[in-house]
């Protein structure tokens, strides 16, 4: 928000698109830092400043003389000069107009998600923008749903493991439309647990290696050079290998300068995309998110 009324400080009334522009310029954003974006696709630093104006302007410190246009008021330049370091909800609620518009949204809520929402405000995290806030539950929620989807794995049998690898790999669009892929795990493998075909002939194969292994129990680089041992006796030059644990630096390091190429993947890897591709999960709630069309108004 103080960046916002630093670039208004000098009376001149600012487009949307100009005043975000001119905000990441004033901070000084790197090409890498203004190209970050939220899960929604949204730069972030367009979200933060766009959460910025809509406090200021519910606080009557900036106000819109026209369609997506602001410019500062008195109490925004009293609030510039009072909190030059950082100014945050917990000040703006110190405002009349801000407090009297959280006190009526408050009550257009029920009490329990009224509850929640002051209990984030309150949080560290309350300099986040609400979208922000909302992905970084997402990814609580996820994390212990990741750790749920590793146990259960661990618990399971090989067999149930090694399809569930399959199916995931699968899912990723691996086997093309026509799914081709299966499980070939067992006495005699070859040292392989399941392949995958990308084209309609089998010409091209990846192999798959799956390790149902306990936290801790580290895969190193003998395992993984046993596998790629097994992927040149079945003449394929793909693999992926995957675990429930993770892998040592040495096995990394030599996976990563072997002529065939081996894909690691491990246990937190692993519990993201069978989130990310709905395997051994299911959506529970759906949310839509809604912002202003500026384009709307312009």
């Amino acid at each position: 928000m103080i960046p916002v009324l630093r670039v208004l400080s000098d009376g001149t009334a600012r487009k949307r698109r100009d005043l975000i522009t001119e905000v990441q310029d004033r901070v000084g954003l790197s090409a890498e830092q203004r190209s970050i974006l939220l899960n929604s696709g949204q730069p972030k630093v367009e979200n933060r400043v766009g959460w910025a104006l809509s406090d200021l302007t519910t606080a009557t410190a900036i106000q819109r003389p026209a369609r997506a246009t602001f410019e500062i008021t008195e109490l925004g330049r009293a609030l510039l000069r009072d909190h030059p370091e950082g100014l945050d909800r917990n000040i703006l609620a110190t405002v009349d107009a801000y407090a009297a518009h959280q006190r009526t949204k408050a009550a257009e809520v029920p009490t329990a998600v009224a509850t929640a929402t002051e209990a984030v405000a309150e949080a560290p995290e309350s300099m986040l923008s609400p979208e922000e806030q909302i992905e970084a539950g997402i990814e609580l929620i996820h994390g212990d749903v990741g750790n749920n989807l590793i146990e259960r794995l661990q618990a399971s049998d090989p067999a149930f493991f090694e399809q569930a690898v399959v199916d995931l790999l699968l899912k990723m669009g691996y086997g093309g439309a026509e799914q081709r892929g299966k499980r070939i795990g067992g006495t005699g493998d070859g040292g392989v647990d399941g392949v995958i075909d990308q084209d309609p002939l089998g010409l091209d194969k990846v192999y798959i290696q799956a390790k149902r292994y306990a936290d801790g129990n580290n895969i190193g680089r003998e395992t993984v050079q046993a596998f790629v041992g097994a992927l040149q006796g079945v003449g394929a030059s793909k693999g992926v290998f995957i675990t429930t644990s993770t892998f040592t630096a040495h096995a990394v390091g030599y996976a990563n300068n072997v002529p065939s190429r081996v894909i690691l993947i491990d246990g937190a890897r692993l519990a993201d995309l069978m989130i990310k591709y709905r395997v051994g999960v299911q959506v529970k709630e759906s949310y839509d998110v809604v912002e202003l069309d500026e384009d709307f108004f312009e």
